[in-house]
Parts: structure tokens; sequence; C-alpha cells
């Protein structure tokens, strides 16, 4: 797999690949989301991609992450379902913590659903662990 910063033209492809990883939610409008990170840090969102039949790339994965100055953060991270298992999310992940500890990031914050229990197990794999903290939530613009 090789790793690149989005394009605007992979937005069609990444939003299917999210609906089809379950990461999208009706309050959320990812096309919104992705034109908000395209405005903050975009090389910070990055997409997996591997050749396809015809030899172009094609999209596989991607992760949203983003540095304010104290802390790091990843958002969506997704692998399409049929190619999970081959080590394109922990690539993606160690991506990302390099780029972020480039910027001086000291430490990596994400937030996971508590029901999916997967999603834990994989980042509990790569030394995420719960941190005691509650995660709080204020929508100011209704998508």
């Amino acid at each position: 797999m090789r790793i690149r910063s989005f394009q605007r033209s992979d937005t069609e492809t990444v939003v299917a690949l999210w609906e089809a990883c379950g990461l999208t939610r009706p309050w959320n409008d990812p096309h919104r989301d992705i034109e908000r990170k395209l405005t903050v840090q975009p090389e910070l969102f990055l997409v997996g991609e591997i050749d396809s039949e015809n030899g172009a790339g094609r999209v596989v994965g991607s992760l949203m992450a983003g540095y304010e100055g104290h802390r790091g953060w990843l958002n969506y991270l997704a692998v399409a379902p049929l190619h999970r298992g081959r080590g394109f999310g922990r690539l993606l992940v160690a991506e990302a913590e390099t780029m972020l500890e480039e910027l001086g990031c000291p430490k990596v914050n994400l937030q996971v659903r508590a029901d999916n229990t997967e999603a834990m197990r994989f980042y509990e794999s790569l030394g995420y662990a719960p941190d005691g903290s509650v995660s709080m939530g204020k929508r100011m613009i209704p998508d």
C-alpha cells in the first residue's frame, strides 16, 4: 500500500469507504467533514492506495489526523473490509504518528464509539489505552 495525502478527486471514494466501514452518522455530513479538513492541515489527511487491475491506484484506506499544539488527533481511520488484516490500518496510523511527532506532538488522542470493540482491540494492539477521560462534545454548526 502506498500512502499519500488526500486529493479532492478522492472525495467520493473516501466517503464510500467511510460508509462501507460504518463510520458515517446522519448528524455528520462526510462531505462537509472533508471540506473542513482541507482548510486545516490538509497534508495530515491520508489515503492508502493499492494497484488495481488496470494499474491505477485504488484507495482502500484513509486516516484524518491533526495537531493543535497540545495534542494530536486521529479520526476516520478506515480500511476497506475486503482489505483488512493486511496491516494497512497499522501503516496509516504509523505514518500519521510519524508526521505528528515531526510537528512536535507529545501525545495522540482518538475516540472510539463505546460499542466498537473491534476498533478498541486494534488500537490497543498499537499501544493505545483508555486514559480515564470522558469525551464530551457540543455541536456548533449543524450539518
